[in-house]
């Protein structure tokens, strides 16, 4: 997947979307208390969901905890298990048009990306562990004594899932799709300002033939996170979000000794080095910036950028930003949409203020457009900050690009090392041996060389420091969803 593809397909309208229920043990729910969902584009309401109460979460663990040590899922063999993954990818490939106008309208996602970056790697997600559901084998050990000794690879039982705002699709089937694979139940809280699409996905799976009680939703806020997390009946926590948020869901889990992956916070640094395809790298830095209106935590918001070219790249970044189509989600021209919510807008808009209080120089953007109601921010391009601002220190998660210069490549290593985060990285060069010396020497969880956000359900990525730890994609996701027993039988 790369990150911006404009083939929108069929024309996507905005649907009407019924008040959102809790789905557990199979079964739809009305709840106890209620909270608003808020179209970005226009900031008006577009229906309610179940705002859950620890109660309700914890009929929500019992009857995935029921699932899994009563039902059949786990005991069955992985090759039927990806069957079923597999008719989920069918029917999400099916249902796209559905899937994209319930992401498009509650994110603020333009449909033309929609399409093709989060409901089709929705659908090569489940496809990709539906092969390796057949793969989870265990080894036989050779050892000294008369015994023969064997490991299987096991599912660890019922799986809290917590996943953000930005991409609500794909995020939920970066942990639903290998933890089902290794034969888990799970309970999924998406973020309360995007909920709608794990409640279309809870569908879904079940009319792929998930088993009920296997996959339950509860959507709600932080109430309903906590009980999550603090229920002993989970035995693993899988979390996306701030780093904020994470360090206390670990702090939790580390409590009552559960496992947990964290993918937290990032801010990326993408460098380019003059002997950089210019033309190349102009479009791969601002796909990295405005992609998903900046709101994703694998963005390239920190550029630097070798000496010599420094004041012409800034001169393009000028010109060339101003371009972009921002607008209506449903519009099928558009490239950026709204921001997620009002209180993002207005944090991201801080940090911009703090920029110029520092002598920044915004050369383009910098201000709210005003349209329809809705939460949109020109991209910005700030220059003349030092390393030491808070904007470039901090994850910002708004369509705001910092450029900085550098002399060396050692420099610049020591700029792009320079945050407390470690997610991603980039680097624009022709030099072969320069890109792997310099991704070797990154600290991040993912390098890309001469573009951005190259993704694929088979390459692990996550984050090291700040970032967090634990891997999504690749068997590296599959097997943290497992744990390992060893089986040793004497012989005598």
């Amino acid at each position: 997947m790369t990150a911006v593809d404009t083939h929108a397909g069929p024309a996507v309208r905005r649907p009407q979307v019924d008040p959102g229920k809790l789905f557990i043990g199979g079964q739809w729910r009305e709840g106890a208390q209620h909270c608003e969902v808020i179209d970005p584009s226009t900031g008006s309401v577009i229906t309610t969901v179940v705002d859950a109460t620890e109660d309700e979460v914890s009929d929500a663990v019992l009857a995935a905890r029921t699932a899994f040590d009563n039902g059949q899922w786990a005991r069955l063999p992985g090759r039927e298990r990806g069957r079923v993954l597999n008719r989920v990818a069918e029917l999400v490939r099916r249902r796209a048009d559905d899937l994209v106008a319930v992401e498009s309208l509650d994110v603020g996602k333009p449909v033309a990306l929609c399409r093709p970056v989060d409901v089709m790697t929705t659908a090569d997600q489940y496809e990709y562990y539906a092969a390796l559901a057949q793969s989870m084998d265990g080894a036989v050990r050779d050892i000294p004594i008369n015994a023969h000794a064997y490991t299987r690879r096991e599912p660890l039982g019922v799986v809290g899932a917590i996943t953000p705002f930005n991409f609500p699709l794909i995020l939920s089937t970066t942990k639903i799709a290998p933890a089902l694979a290794a034969g888990n139940a799970v309970v999924h809280k998406p973020a309360p300002d995007t909920p709608l699409s794990a409640l279309l996905m809870a569908e879904i799976l079940a009319e792929a033939g998930v088993p009920d009680g296997v996959v339950n939703v509860v959507t709600g806020g932080a109430r309903a996170g906590e009980a999550l997390v603090r229920d002993p009946r989970v035995d693993k926590i899988a979390f996306t979000g701030s780093t904020a948020i994470g360090k206390h869901t670990a702090q939790l889990a580390g409590a009552a000794l559960k496992p947990v992956t964290l993918e937290l916070g990032g801010n990326a640094a993408h460098v380019v080095f003059e002997d950089a395809d210019l033309h190349k790298a102009i479009g791969a830095v601002i796909k990295a910036f405005v992609f998903n209106s900046g709101q994703f935590c694998m963005a390239g918001p920190r550029l630097l950028v070798a000496e010599p070219l420094y004041d012409t790249v800034l001169g393009i970044l000028a010109d060339a930003v101003s371009g972009v189509p921002i607008g209506d989600p449903f519009d099928g021209t558009t490239v950026i949409g709204p921001m997620a919510g009002e209180r993002q807008l207005a944090k991201v808009l801080a940090y911009i203020e703090q920029a110029r209080a520092e002598g920044g120089r915004v050369i383009a953007g910098g201000e709210r457009l005003d349209l329809n109601g809705g939460f949109y921010l020109r991209p910005t391009v700030i220059a003349g900050l030092p390393a030491e601002s808070r904007v470039i220190q901090e994850e910002i998660f708004g369509p705001v690009l910092t450029v900085q210069s550098f002399s060396d490549e050692d420099e610049a290593i020591a700029l792009a090392n320079g945050t407390p985060y470690g997610l991603a990285a980039g680097l624009q060069t022709e030099n072969l041996a320069r890109a792997h010396r310099v991704a070797a020497r990154l600290r991040a969880g993912i390098v890309w060389v001469n573009d951005w956000a190259m993704l694929d359900p088979a390459v692990p990525f996550g984050g090291v420091k700040q970032s967090g730890f634990g891997r999504e994609y690749g068997p590296e996701a599959l097997a943290s969803y497992t744990t390992t027993k060893s089986v040793v039988i004497s012989l005598d």
